[in-house]
């Protein structure tokens, strides 16, 4: 039986005599773990980040970001520390050649920890003529002969020693900072570094490079700079030009813009309408602006971009000798515009044409005013004012269709219908719940028995700011109620018929309680309004005055400040137990007295509204499910067996509660027929201390089959004028 040489015997132990070869990179003896060499090095910049995980541990997301970015610069640094990197270099023979008889080339040499491979890469040297790069391709590469069955492992590597790789021979100078630290680790002593030849021919050629002086020497000139930092800024400037030339002599209007990325300038001019010129692109194409020369513009070919000297003269016949100036002592030098020349107020020559700069954009301004310090950007007044335009006016209404309607035959010959507020249609317009209809109680105001109890809905649109009437039905009145004005706007009295300007109309502000209004000659007085009107108008109290708490309380206390001492004096006779509460009719009372009428019955309203106290009602559990359940039999609802499978299905933990919103979303889901205020008050009369509802009993009480609750009796809630409402003396 043949046995390898590197097999151990039976428990992996060592045969006597064996002597085992490391076949991969592995630590000191000691030192480190028993992990192999491809999961100890492998990824050992994410190592990293296992502190980051304790310091971390209670920081915000904001912090833990932040606490990633200060580790970036070190993320990056460890990220290059996954390979050993050595210096090296090949010295090659060149039989074939008589310029150089070898050849010194330098290259990388990279061992990658995980896996002991190794890759050998060569810099790219300009114009070498050498297909330089990748030497050797990652891989794992044997010893040479006679042992070529093992590898190079890291312990083969040192400063200052040879290696052979393909029976190519390899001098190792020199390391970074991170290998030799890894190598003392791992118990290697280095080497001193050595010391790395120059290549002869290199140096040689570029010893020729060097004492070469071209004949026209190439001048560079950097702007890359001043592009990368200004491009797209661009400064601009409303100039004026008199041609002295036209028929007229009119200005005309330019544009200058400067480009601070190149300094260059282009001007555009601004044609008026029906100005008689062709409309041109630009007035001046984008270049660099010459300065005007005191003795007028240069000759073709006197700004070079190289200047020559004649070294003999006219000294050998009428042939000379020209050399380069490459100190330019005969150039002549050309200034341009820089943004340092444009000023409001200056006056800039456009090849002979007088340009005045008049004023500039807001950029401009803050250009001039961050790199000069400049705050005077007063402009230049170059156009007389524009006469006033003549005051339009319209003819008299002449009775025919709407005001509206007619006014707009009059701003066009093409008449066209007026344009309503669409986007006041759609916000004020109903949605769901939310109908945007303030409703006021009014009766007449007269002194005719029959009229004097007549009671009326005034209900106001939002949407369009329309009002229709309704009267109330009164039973054995005599008077048929119903419709008493069709839905329209309507305009307030006192108005000429006939007169050019518009019509006023009521508006939402108009209408209050206790406010006196007149429908085509019907005087009403409104005495009351419903909940949703009150609330909408303490909703937006920036448009309703007579609902803005704090506009009446700070009218309210410029009247009664002088009198607080009778205030108090009613106030604790009205409240002999200081209960600090008093009854809704007393203050409204004391406040009629006291402004002497200046303040509406809205407005009294209101404060009483802002600092009452609401009574608390106990909930009569039996009269609520009696009057859900007959609401439910009315509309012929059964399907309680679904509706407690939906509440069963959404109680996951079977706990038998659900939340009250849930709850309140499932009936809704089933289209249940109870008003929301019947079912808001249901549920909460089946909610415990956390909010939850008991939904078995919830639909027991419901269960009109299988628990009928037997008919009720109508209760008489307290009225109106009985609230009361807390003092703050």
């Amino acid at each position: 039986m043949l046995v390898g040489e590197d097999k151990p015997g039976i428990g992996g132990e060592p045969l006597p005599g064996q002597k085992l070869k490391p076949k991969y990179s592995v630590f000191p003896a000691g030192m480190g773990s028993d992990a192999p060499a491809w999961v100890a090095f492998d990824k050992q910049a994410l190592q990293i980040l296992r502190p980051l995980e304790q310091t971390t541990e209670h920081l915000t997301y904001g912090g833990f970001f932040l606490a990633l970015l200060s580790l970036q610069e070190t993320m990056k640094a460890e990220l290059q520390n996954q390979v050993l990197s050595f210096d090296a270099y090949v010295e090659e023979e060149v039989p074939d050649k008589n310029q150089e008889l070898y050849r010194i080339r330098h290259c990388k040499i990279y061992f990658y920890l995980e896996d002991d491979t190794i890759q050998v890469i060569e810099p790219r040297v300009k114009n070498s003529g050498i297909v330089q790069g990748t030497i050797v391709r990652r891989h794992r590469i044997p010893l040479p002969p006679p042992n070529e069955d093992e590898y190079y492992t890291i312990h083969h590597f040192n400063i200052n020693t040879e290696v052979i790789f393909y029976a190519q021979r390899y001098k190792i100078t020199d390391c970074d900072q991170f290998t030799k630290n890894f190598l003392r680790k791992m118990g290697v002593r280095l080497n001193p570094p050595a010391s790395r030849p120059d290549d002869p021919y290199t140096k040689e050629r570029q010893k020729i490079l060097d004492s070469m002086n071209p004949l026209r020497p190439y001048e560079r000139i950097d702007t890359l700079k001043q592009f990368l930092e200004h491009d797209g800024h661009v400064l601009r400037f409303f100039c004026v030009w008199d041609d002295p030339e036209s028929m007229f002599h009119d200005p005309r209007e330019l544009v200058l813009h400067y480009y601070l990325s190149d300094d260059t300038i282009d001007m555009k001019e601004i044609t008026p309408a029906n100005s008689g010129r062709d409309a041109v692109p630009l007035f001046l194409r984008r270049d660099k602006l010459p300065k005007y020369a005191p003795t007028g513009l240069y000759q073709p070919g006197t700004i070079t971009a190289r200047t020559v000297l004649n070294v003999f003269g006219n000294l050998v016949g009428n042939r000379g000798r020209y050399i380069l100036d490459n100190r330019k002592t005969g150039a002549v030098h050309q200034e341009f515009y820089r943004d340092s020349d444009l000023k409001i107020g200056e006056v800039i020559n456009v090849w002979g044409r007088k340009i005045l700069l008049c004023d500039c954009d807001e950029f401009t301004k803050d250009y001039y005013r961050t790199k000069y310090g400049i705050e005077d950007f007063t402009p230049v007044a170059y156009k007389t004012p524009p006469p006033p335009k003549p005051e339009k006016t319209f003819p008299l209404y002449t009775g025919f269709g709407s005001e509206e309607d007619s006014l707009c035959s009059c701003k066009g010959l093409l008449p066209k219908p007026p344009q309503k507020d669409f986007k006041k249609f759609l916000e004020k317009d109903r949605s769901g719940l939310e109908s945007n209809i303030l409703r006021f109680l009014a009766k007449f105001v007269m002194d005719s028995p029959v009229d004097k109890d007549r009671k009326f809905i005034i209900c106001y649109f939002l949407s369009d700011d329309t009002i229709s009437v309704y009267e109330y039905t009164q039973r054995n009145s005599g008077i048929l109620g119903g419709k008493f004005l069709e839905r329209g706007r309507i305009k307030k009295p006192g108005q000429e018929l006939f007169k050019s300007e518009p019509s006023e109309y009521f508006k939402a502000q108009d209408l209050f309680v206790g406010a006196r209004v007149c429908f085509h000659g019907h005087n009403f007085l409104l005495v009351d309004a419903d909940e949703y009107t009150i609330n909408y108008m303490e909703k937006h109290a920036n448009e309703f005055s007579v609902a803005d708490t704090g506009f009446i309380l700070k009218k309210l206390k410029d009247i009664a400040e002088p009198r607080s001492r009778e205030i108090r004096q009613v106030f604790a006779a009205t409240d002999p137990e200081h209960t600090k509460v008093i009854a809704y009719e007393p203050f409204r009372n004391l406040i009629v007295s006291i402004t002497d009428g200046a303040f509406s019955e809205h407005e009294i309203m209101t404060i009483g509204r802002y600092y009452g106290v609401k009574e608390e009602y106990e909930t009569d559990l039996h009269l609520l499910l009696a009057v859900a359940q007959e609401q439910l039999k009315k509309n012929s609802f059964e399907n309680f067996g679904q509706l407690s499978a939906v509440f069963v299905y959404n109680d996951r933990e079977k706990c038998g509660v659900l939340p009250y919103q849930m709850c309140r979303t499932i009936c809704k889901s089933f289209k249940l027929p109870l008003a929301d205020d019947l079912l808001e008050a249901v549920l909460t009369v089946f909610e415990d201390d956390n909010k939850q509802v008991e939904y078995k009993k919830f639909l027991d009480g419901l269960n009109w089959r299988e628990n009928q609750i037997p008919a009720f009796q109508t209760i008489r809630l307290p009225l109106k004028s009985n609230s009361i409402f807390k003092l703050h003396v």
